[in-house]
């Protein structure tokens, strides 16, 4: 445990950002769920990619994933799209 009133502020603030990114990346979790079951059964998966995007985008932005990382996640669900687009 912490001896100093400064070490116990960080450790306050570190399980507060730990907290925000762990919502953070729910929320791109669940929209790219959302997204791979729009796929599945052929319901507005454009949308919910946009959705997808939008959230991945936001979770970089607030640095809570790495922008090459995001552009991978991007990437590849973009191609899943097209390749499902493509066999219809």
């Amino acid at each position: 445990m912490a001896n100093t009133r400064s070490a116990l502020k960080r450790i306050k603030i570190a399980d507060k950002r730990a907290q925000h990114n762990r919502h953070v990346k729910s929320t791109v979790r669940s929209a790219v769920r959302g997204f791979h079951n729009a796929l599945a059964s052929n319901d507005n998966a454009e949308q919910q990619l946009r959705l997808a995007i939008c959230r991945i985008d936001r979770a970089v932005s607030k640095g809570v994933l790495h922008r090459n990382a995001a552009a991978r996640k991007k990437s590849r669900l973009t191609k899943q799209l097209n390749k499902m687009q493509a066999a219809q």
